[in-house]
């Protein structure tokens, strides 16, 4: 045998007999390795490291093209795992998980001949509030490795689409984030909340929609000035075109050229779902509901047919406003839908250098104490904030830099951020494992997880296929799910079930609630990781 080596690659000539011993064979094994291991040393002087990986070369059939892809193989993985490392450094401060973990780093190309590295960062939002910080530490941490001679960093963001779609009306499927803002009671500030919520993250690059739901007296049309102010009919697709204002979609029932509805709530209930779900609105990062006030079918109609992410809480200082709102808050919760935010508005002003609360304090403050909702904002009593609405020019977008778009701006980074936290929680919150055969549960906003067997899971059926809705009897018997029944498919069902679809055919709903309530499994076989299986 006899070996070349060049500084850039490996070149082995060989000649075996048949009849060479098992002995020979191993021996030119290590002699070949060790080439490889020496071209790779050469290849990155600078390195600190070196990851062995296990590759099973043979001797007598290599040639010296698979032995130098072999080698470049190999500086390419310790490339990469190089760069993977050195971003794990970056942690997201919502999910409070590396970037790599998250699944953030895309189309990762390494040339470590060059020095040259590109990647793309797919984020969660377009306008995810610090991802100007992430693409400057992914640029630093990867710079700093000493073979790294230039970096170049894309930034993304995840295609808008509801978790859910599939289950969805098509106007809403390509959805990611759906917010209502409410506050149960009128007059208190909500819609001019809501419009400027909408401008806010539409400022921070997101794509962003108006819904006004209240059919009986709608705001939109007074708070923005579109050119085209009526509603547009796509005659082949029977859909709803919405009108635009400075790049924010908007349907409103004041734009369907029948200005305030006069009609009874089953008619208005219809209404507002065929305004909302025939309505192509595109890719949207997140639609802003305006809510109308009260806790009634209009209410409950929206909540049960919109897949809501989040709901914000508008507010003011006063007790009656705080009796209102409370209702809201418990009917979102029963409905699992979280609360994010409150916003208590006209709370104070400023005069002679003191500041004035005219209708008290503590509303805000007690909306979260008591229902444990994370955020407050105070909006202040501002003319121009009253006039904005009227003038159909949102107060953020008439003046970007002043205290109130200051304000909206911290609201809209709470709720992006809220957003995406809970997006995450749900896509996770019960997911199957193969390797134990076994259900993982963790709810969202508890910190608790727990196995379940999943004959256990399909035998607790409560649909009408399981239980006779009349009697109560049991029709799904203990014997007719067989003991190792594994789950084809687990998909979120809002934010407070899962769809479970069996081998079957039969897709059953598991509410959070009763998957609590479960058997769990307790001794659970441990899998044997590939690194500690024994070596062949």
């Amino acid at each position: 045998m006899r070996l070349l080596q060049a500084p850039a690659s490996v070149y082995v000539t060989s000649q075996c007999s048949k009849s060479q011993s098992r002995g020979g064979n191993f021996l030119e094994r290590g002699i070949l390795q060790s080439a490889i291991n020496e071209s790779l040393f050469s290849r990155r002087i600078v390195r600190q490291r070196f990851c062995v990986t296990r590759r099973t070369v043979n001797p007598v059939s290599a040639t010296a093209a698979s032995l130098e892809a072999d080698a470049s193989s190999l500086l390419t993985i310790e490339a990469e795992n190089d760069v993977l490392k050195a971003l794990s450094q970056i942690i997201d401060p919502d999910f409070g998980t590396d970037i790599v973990s998250c699944g953030f780093v895309k189309d990762l190309h390494v040339d470590d001949a060059s020095g040259e590295v590109s990647f793309r960062l797919e984020l969660t939002t377009p306008a995810c509030p610090v991802k100007d910080m992430f693409e400057q530490k992914a640029n630093e941490v990867v710079s700093a490795l000493p073979w790294v001679k230039n970096v170049n960093v894309t930034m993304s963001a995840q295609p808008a689409k509801q978790i859910y779609a599939a289950q969805l009306p098509a106007g809403l499927q390509t959805i990611s984030n759906i917010i209502a803002v409410s506050s149960c009671k009128g007059g208190v500030g909500k819609s001019t909340v809501a419009v400027n919520l909408a401008y806010t993250l539409a400022g921070m690059g997101a794509r962003v929609g108006i819904f006004d739901a209240d059919v009986y007296g709608p705001s939109l049309p007074t708070m923005v000035s579109p050119e085209n102010r009526l509603l547009e009919m796509n005659p082949e697709k029977k859909t709803i075109i919405p009108t635009e204002y400075m790049g924010v979609k908007m349907v409103s029932f004041g734009f369907a050229g029948q200005g305030r509805a006069i009609m009874r709530g089953p008619m208005v209930s219809g209404v507002i779902n065929q305004l909302l779900t025939t309505t192509e609105w595109g890719e949207l990062d997140y639609l802003v509901i305006d809510m109308p006030p009260g806790t009634g079918d209009i209410q409950l109609t929206l909540c049960q047919v919109v897949p809501l992410t989040a709901a914000v809480i508008v507010t003011t200082p006063q007790k009656l406003a705080f009796i209102d709102v409370a209702k809201g808050v418990r009917m979102f919760s029963k409905l699992k839908v979280p609360c994010v935010a409150v916003v208590e508005n006209m709370c104070h002003f400023d005069a002679d250098g003191k500041r004035f609360y005219p209708f008290g304090r503590g509303s805000g403050a007690q909306v979260v104490e008591q229902f444990g909702i994370p955020h407050l904002f105070d909006l202040p009593i501002r003319p121009t904030l009253s006039a904005s609405g009227d003038s159909g020019i949102p107060e953020v977008v008439a003046d970007p830099q002043g205290e109130v778009a200051d304000i909206f701006q911290n609201l809209g980074v709470c709720v992006v951020q809220q957003c995406a936290k809970i997006r995450q929680q749900v896509s996770t919150a019960v997911m199957y494992d193969k390797s134990i055969k076994a259900i993982k549960v963790k709810v969202p906003d508890s910190n608790e997880e727990f196995l379940l067997h999943p004959a256990t899971v399909r035998r607790n059926d409560r649909s009408a296929q399981s239980v006779d809705e009349w009697t109560g009897d049991q029709k799904l018997q203990y014997g007719d799910v067989p003991e190792d029944i594994e789950p084809e498919e687990i998909r979120p069902m809002g934010n407070y079930a899962v769809s479970i679809t069996w081998p079957d055919g039969f897709s059953q709903i598991a509410p959070y609630d009763q998957l609590q309530t479960m058997e769990r499994l307790v001794d659970v076989p441990q899998t044997v990781s590939a690194q500690d299986r024994m070596p062949e």
